[in-house]
């Protein structure tokens, strides 16, 4: 029986573009659901669109000397082009500058003002007054007060996840002027959580311990176990919605007020392109609500948004909200700032039309659970050792096979063997067990389930050969064969929710379109054929569903991962800072003179010390250098050297070293001479002054 489906995805925000942490956590599951939910033949509104408000918009904004519509304007385009690049199936893709949400959050404010649902207090909040304004959540960084990590935002700890206010923030400072900001009285509206406790208990903490995910319930009741307070929704900022009530000039909707609110006008928006009444998607028992979204927004949908609903008093609440943990990147927490991700648009250039490959390598290792790392090796094996040797193997094998023995149309099977009949049984149990888990939110075993189906048709040919029947039993290897095609089709159906593009290429080489009826997935369960006996494969060689991923594209992407490390490294090594002031007659001293190194070898029994015969210019003398582990004895003779003549001599490991070699270090931190190798005519003995 169909049911009605409203599922929503996390909003973007448009401050860059999607990398595969996003994909992971929250679109490819959301996707995947939301797809399965079509093919068994249920109403879905699949909705998202740009978040488009907040803090770190103003700051990119100022840091690039646009405006901040130019930065949303921009970075919604990326976003939007590459879910539709990748296959994200959304029924509507919005976006929160437009009119439409401007004027749905500013109804919901206006009806929950009007109903007297907001506590409005005059507090004391951060206010630099360099920059002349109040500091609202990202504009503050300082102390965790929970966990102690020093550069936590004022509305969230990215490293333990905790949500707090900005003057909770020990040591805080501006993030526009890095001064210590002062308290200054404004005035805002806040909702009060607390009154929504008792609500919030009977509907999560006793009407879904049992069905939600442990890490959303467990995150839920420690909120409502600590107690709930009253939370902000305006904000002191000239970006976003104005607060639309009297006293509310100079004030914004706070972002995690508004953005929710998007996926109400996104499905109005739909609704209205459509005909369709979009108060069927939100406001009727019959539908289910499902949010997608990663464990840092476990607080707003599972308490705040849900509390604004429960005031509004016309709103159903979500069903669930399965929140997967977080994806970290070859070891390292994914990281926006430092560029430490890998990004969706340069995904889909640098591997063009393999986006089921990330998906699935995604979705089989996804954070569902705990925290997993995404790395290339194991994307690569993903590829190689299952899209490509066990689904696509099969495949191609079956196409292959069907055209070279009945050139292309599926033959009349003859008598059924009990393995036959077993394995077409076991086919029409798969619907159920892939429905099961993606039902379950448990994508990863949906994923590993559907391999298994590819398992089975590969053990079926390899047990049955038909590549040997058909030289000793003709009829038999119809039998395999028309066997083998059914698997295929299948999987040409069961595939569209985690690999759409495999399963319409597979649907294009198996002509399903050209079926009186296309299989849906029901009928896997419950035909007893699925391809009939006479149907036409597409003519021509059979097109690879997957092709093998080589080490060098692996190690281009390890190089670019590689390059991003260095580039962070240079840019947090911090600058020494200035030693004690010297007189001039204290630099006059050093006796600076240009040499060039004669001779260098390796100090015996040591890691460091390289032993040199230097020409001085007034002498040639022996200095010992610590650079044996950055250059080679033979790298460095015949190199032009700034030397400290007069330095005391010294004894290291029983070699005087009579002076020292000036050397320093560049932006990756790799050690280089300090030398006056481009400057012509400048010969040993020379002073440097």
């Amino acid at each position: 029986m169909s049911k009605r489906y409203t599922i929503t995805a996390a909003l973007p925000y448009t401050n860059g573009p999607i990398h595969i942490g996003h994909l992971a956590g929250v679109y490819v599951p959301a996707d995947i659901y939301s797809r399965y939910l079509r093919l068994t033949g249920n109403d879905v509104a699949f909705i998202c669109g740009s978040d488009e408000h907040g803090v770190p918009i103003t700051i990119k904004a100022k840091k690039e000397g646009v405006t901040p519509q130019d930065i949303v304007d921009k970075y919604h385009a990326i976003i939007k082009t590459s879910f539709e690049d990748f296959g994200i199936s959304f029924d509507n893709y919005s976006r929160t500058s437009a009119k439409i949400h401007h004027d749905t959050a500013s109804e919901f404010f206006k009806t929950l003002y009007d109903k007297n649902e907001f506590v409005e207090e005059v507090s004391e909040q951060l206010y630099d007054a360099e920059a002349n304004q109040f500091l609202a959540d990202r504009f503050v960084i300082g102390t965790c007060p929970k966990c102690g990590y020093e550069e936590a935002y004022g509305d969230q700890c990215e490293n333990c996840g905790t949500s707090h206010n900005a003057t909770d923030l020990i040591n805080p400072k501006s993030a526009i002027t890095g001064n210590t900001p002062t308290l200054k009285e404004t005035k805002h509206w806040f909702l009060p959580l607390n009154k929504h406790e008792e609500f919030l208990t009977e509907w999560i903490l006793k009407g879904h311990k049992k069905d939600w995910k442990p890490n959303v319930y467990g995150q839920v009741k420690s909120w409502i176990d600590d107690g709930l307070r009253p939370r902000a929704v305006t904000r002191d900022l000239d970006w976003g919605i104005p607060v639309p009530v009297e006293g509310g000039e100079g004030k914004v909707l706070y972002v995690w007020f508004d953005a929710p609110i998007g996926y109400i006008s996104a499905t109005k928006e739909w609704a209205e392109r459509e005909g369709k009444n979009w108060e069927d998607y939100w406001k009727k028992d019959d539908t289910t609500l499902v949010h997608f979204i990663g464990k840092d927004n476990i607080v707003f949908h599972c308490i705040i948004f849900p509390s604004m609903l429960k005031a509004e008093g016309s709103y159903i609440v979500p069903e669930n909200v399965p929140a997967n943990e977080f994806l970290n990147l070859e070891g390292n927490k994914l990281s926006t700032s430092k560029n430490w991700a890998v990004w969706l648009p340069d995904y889909l250039q640098d591997f063009p039309n393999q986006q089921d490959v990330l998906r699935y390598a995604l979705t089989a290792n996804a954070p569902e659970t705990k925290d997993n790392d995404f790395t290339w090796k194991d994307f690569q094996a993903r590829n190689n050792n299952e899209l490509v040797a066990i689904f696509g193997n099969f495949i191609n094998r079956v196409a292959v096979l069907t055209n070279k023995y009945y050139n292309g149309l599926i033959p009349e099977p003859s008598e059924f063997k009990a393995i036959d009949e077993d394995t077409l049984a076991a086919v029409k149990a798969y619907p159920a067990v892939i429905a099961s888990s993606i039902e379950r939110y448990r994508f990863r075993e949906a994923s590993q389930e559907l391999m298994n189906l590819a398992r089975l048709g590969n053990k079926y040919l390899a047990d049955e050969e038909p590549w040997k029947t058909i030289k000793t039993d003709e009829e038999r290897t119809k039998t395999v064969m028309f066997v083998a095609l059914q698997i295929a089709s299948a999987l040409a159906v069961l595939s569209e929710p985690i690999l759409p593009f495999t399963s319409q290429k597979l649907k294009t080489i198996l002509c399903h379109s050209e079926l009186d009826s296309e299989s849906t997935w029901n009928d896997v369960s419950t035909k007893d054929i699925l391809l009939p006996s006479s149907h036409k494969l597409q003519e021509g060689k059979p097109e690879l569903l997957f092709t093998k991923i080589e080490d060098k594209q692996i190690e281009a992407q390890l190089e670019k991962l590689e390059a991003s490390k260095k580039a962070n490294e240079a840019a947090n090594k911090a600058t020494e800072p200035q030693k004690d002031e010297i007189t001039f007659e204290d630099f006059t001293k050093l006796d600076l003179r240009v040499g060039t190194i004669l001779e260098a070898e390796k100090m015996p029994k040591t890691k460091k010390l390289l032993v040199l015969k230097v020409d001085t210019g007034i002498d040639t003398r022996t200095i010992v250098s610590g650079i044996a582990e950055s250059f080679k004895p033979e790298e460095v003779v015949g190199k032009r050297v700034t030397v400290l003549v007069n330095l005391a001599p010294r004894r290291l490991r029983g070699v005087e070293s009579q002076g020292m070699i000036l050397m320093t270090e560049d932006a990756s931190g790799n050690l280089v001479f300090v030398n006056p190798e481009d400057a012509e005519g400048v010969g040993n003995g020379l002073q440097i002054s």
